[in-house]
């Protein structure tokens, strides 16, 4: 949202606190084709709950997964995270072009924003009339500083890239909902649907209602945490005990003592979202479907306790469960990531308008 749009093919791009993530998709019809995929781990605290520590290792990593995932284009589409975002919906007269908008924001902004504005990158969406005012519009209005876009620009560009976009991770989730609804009950378009994303560090749950969002919020809680404990528990090393934990191979006391209580907290921080969304009164309906996302999605019967602890259906995210792959993608090798994939998929979607 931070830069001009152009009319161009973006690649999605995610960083992440443990890796970053890239796709290129295309699209035929409502069809979409995934062209190129990759993920490459991160060196340890290169970047730290979302912002980008050491931008040379990112750049590089970043530089790797395109190599892997032999993608050529180097137009990106690129997001901060939601919890370095201040966003307010303000009324502006429904006459002013944007243009005037704009300027009468820039003018205003020092109301809405904390920051001083000449370390702030600012935007602004149009979302339509105002229910009880026709004469007036709402208008989304965006803001973050200017640093948290400038570290990931300044990292993907040492990758070779060329950002095109800056969004919102948030607003990404969005994006990729055309793709997840293919998983849903038919009738899903009357219905509430919670997207938790359970990240490495983080986690965030976004609400969806008629594909449009109407309520995120983030966590510092992820998989990292469950990482660090298979450490200090089994005397292992970061590397050693995150592939353990993906591969499997722990002592049989591993279920019992550490698993299952990350997935009994896990899904507690689920249940405290959903409530802080049922008090915030921003929906009027409970929720009536929840899917899983981001690399700890996949923990062995998460999706179980999830149904029974919260009381709704519940399945794991599947990005690219409507996409086709070209030849030079082997798809299947992603099945057990594409949960992970879903904002760089979003971002990637989002890409395919500007072709």
């Amino acid at each position: 949202m931070f830069l001009n749009r152009k009319n161009q093919p973006l690649i999605g791009l995610d960083i992440s606190s443990t890796s970053v993530k890239v796709i290129e998709l295309s699209k035929t019809g409502p069809r979409y084709q995934i062209e190129g995929i990759g993920i490459e781990p991160l060196l340890d605290n290169a970047v730290v709950e979302k912002k980008i520590i050491e931008i040379e290792a990112v750049g590089e990593s970043i530089k790797r997964a395109l190599h892997n995932a032999k993608i050529k284009n180097r137009n990106v589409a690129i997001a901060v995270a939601g919890s370095s975002v201040i966003t307010k919906i303000i009324t502006m007269p429904v006459s002013l072009s944007e243009e005037e908008m704009e300027g009468q924001i820039q003018l205003e902004a020092d109301q809405y924003i904390p920051y001083p504005l000449e370390e702030v990158a600012l935007d602004f969406q149009v979302m339509g009339k105002t229910k009880q005012n026709p004469k007036t519009v709402d208008v989304l209005l965006a803001a973050c500083r200017q640093e948290n876009v400038d570290d990931r620009m300044a990292a993907v560009e040492l990758a070779g890239l060329l950002p095109k976009i800056v969004d919102i991770e948030a607003y990404t989730i969005e994006s990729i909902f055309s793709s997840l609804a293919f998983q849903l009950p038919d009738g899903y378009n009357k219905k509430t649907i919670a997207i938790a994303d359970i990240g490495a560090t983080m986690t965030s749950l976004s609400v969806i209602q008629n594909h449009k969002l109407i309520y995120t919020r983030e966590q510092n809680f992820g998989g990292k945490q469950l990482t660090e404990e298979i450490m200090q528990h089994y005397g292992l090393s970061l590397d050693e005990a995150e592939l353990a934990k993906r591969q499997g191979g722990l002592p049989e006391n591993y279920t019992p003592e550490l698993l299952n209580p990350f997935k009994e907290t896990t899904i507690q921080q689920i249940s405290r979202f959903l409530q802080f969304f049922y008090s915030s009164g921003e929906g009027n309906d409970a929720i009536d479907y929840l899917i899983l996302g981001g690399g700890n999605a996949c923990l062995p019967n998460l999706v179980e306790l999830a149904e029974l602890q919260i009381g709704v259906p519940t399945s794991i995210a599947k990005p690219f469960i409507n996409m086709s792959a070209s030849k030079k993608v082997n798809k299947a090798t992603f099945e057990s990531d594409s949960p992970s994939f879903l904002i760089a998929a979003g971002l990637a979607i989002r890409g395919t308008k500007y072709q």
